[in-house]
C-alpha cells in the first residue's frame, strides 16, 4: 500500500513524499500544500515558548489579532501541523524532519550543567544528554535541511572545549511514545506508587 504525504521545506517548495509498498521513498514537487507565512512562524514559537494555544495569551505575546489566530490555529491543525488539543507540533509537518544525533567529545572547565547549557544555544538542539562512556555528551537537533548539519557542527565546534564530534542522521523514527505508553500499568504501580 502506498503511503502519500505532503509538505512544504523551508526553501520555499512544496513536495509531495509517496513511500511505495515499503520498498522506496519518492520526493515530488507539488505546489498543492499550504504555505506557511511569517504570521504562521510567529504564532508556533508563542505556543512552543508559552506552552498555551490560547488566542489570548498568544495575541499579547505576537500582537496578531485574536480572530486571525483562531482562524490560523485552525488550518495550521487541519495540516496536521498542529496535532491536538495540547499545541504539540508535528516537526516533520511544520519543515523540521531532519533530526540529527551528536556525540560530543569534550574537555571542559566547570560543571557538566554548564557545558550543557553552551551546547543547548546552539540553533536546532532540543536535548542534550551527560552520558558515561566514551561519548561526554549526546545532542538531539532538529533541522529543517541535511544542509543545515554544516553550520550544526560548525557552531559546536565552536565551543570551547568541544574536542569533536561524530554526527548522526535519523533515517526513520520506528516509533515514538509517551514514556507511560512504555509501562504497563503494574509496573507503574509497583515502581511509583506509594503503599
Amino acid at each position: 500500500m502506498d503511503h502519500i504525504r505532503m509538505y512544504c521545506h523551508t526553501d520555499g517548495l512544496c513536495y509531495r513524499y509517496v513511500q511505495v509498498r515499503q520498498t522506496k521513498d519518492i520526493f515530488e514537487p507539488n505546489a498543492e500544500c499550504y504555505s506557511m507565512d511569517e504570521r504562521d512562524v510567529r504564532l508556533l514559537k508563542a505556543i512552543s515558548e508559552l506552552e498555551t494555544g490560547s488566542p489570548e495569551r498568544l495575541h499579547e505575546a505576537t500582537g496578531i489579532p485574536v480572530s486571525t489566530i483562531h482562524y490560523r490555529l485552525s488550518n495550521l491543525r487541519e495540516e496536521g501541523i498542529i496535532t491536538n488539543d495540547r499545541y504539540e507540533i508535528d516537526l516533520e509537518e511544520l519543515g523540521l524532519g531532519v533530526t540529527v544525533l551528536v556525540e560530543v567529545h569534550a574537555d571542559y572547565q566547570g560543571s557538566y550543567e554548564e557545558f550543557a547549557d553552551r551546547l543547548l544555544t546552539v540553533e536546532g538542539v532540543t536535548n542534550v544528554y551527560f552520558t558515561m562512556g566514551k561519548t561526554d555528551f549526546i545532542v538531539l537537533a532538529r533541522l529543517s535541511a541535511s544542509e543545515m548539519v554544516e553550520r550544526l557542527i560548525a557552531e559546536f565546534e565552536q565551543i570551547e572545549g568541544v574536542d569533536r564530534t561524530d554526527s548522526t542522521f535519523v533515517i526513520s523514527a520506528i516509533e515514538e511514545r509517551d514514556a507511560l505508553q512504555s509501562y504497563e500499568l503494574e509496573t507503574l504501580l509497583e515502581e511509583l506508587a506509594s503503599e
